[in-house]
């Protein structure tokens, strides 16, 4: 937990990590976790959640979940949200809505996976590959993978055509034909180029 004894070495006392997870599928939200570890949190196998498995996600999502130590939000924007204001501005949006959804008092400093988020409410540094280098980057990666996971699976469910329960959203093969077949729904991200290709009448 470098990056986070740094923080606290300059002063601050509740240093949270954020990730999102959904930035590139065709449907379904982008979900961003804000996550406070302890600082002497230790986790076997919490590293970044591309790196593991769903079987090891699902392990540690309830290890997280369960621990009260840990102080956790999960938010984020919908496909509406992504359409109009497009995905990077809607991953700030549910990136700022989860560090402002931590328990109170809240976060006074937040580590970022990628590069700085333009307006956040709260002072930040940005680690490119932070999921795979700091542990409140790696908890928030497997809290909004697997949540958003969940909500893909449930979403199959009444679109059972398009394997969202395998895919996510993204946009393998199978989707990409369940698409030409079957169309769009509500959930598909109409400003992606294969979705909106999707929606030009034949012969255009």
């Amino acid at each position: 937990m470098e990056a986070e004894s740094a923080a606290y070495a300059a002063g601050y006392r509740a240093v949270c990590g954020i990730d999102e997870a959904g930035r590139g599928p065709l449907a379904g939200p982008v979900v961003a976790a804000a996550v406070i570890l302890p600082a002497d949190y230790r986790a076997e196998g919490l590293t970044d959640s591309k790196q593991i498995t769903k079987r090891q996600r699902e392990k540690l999502f309830a290890v997280l979940t369960q621990d009260p130590r840990v102080r956790k939000s999960v938010a984020s924007a919908s496909v509406e949200e992504i359409d109009r204001l497009n995905i990077l501005r809607a991953t700030h949006l549910a990136m700022r809505r989860a560090a402002e959804g931590l328990p109170k008092p809240g976060a006074d400093f937040c580590l970022i996976d990628g590069l700085p988020v333009r307006d956040f409410p709260l002072p930040q540094r940005a680690i490119v590959g932070g999921d795979a280098l700091c542990l409140s980057i790696a908890a928030a990666s497997v809290l909004a993978k697997v949540t958003r996971d969940r909500i893909m699976t449930e979403l199959h469910e009444q679109y059972p055509d398009y394997g969202w329960n395998k895919n996510a959203g993204y946009g393998t093969a199978q989707h990409l034909q369940a698409l030409q077949i079957h169309g769009i729904t509500p959930h598909h991200r109409r400003s992606f180029a294969p979705v909106a290709q999707t929606m030009l009448p034949l012969g255009i």
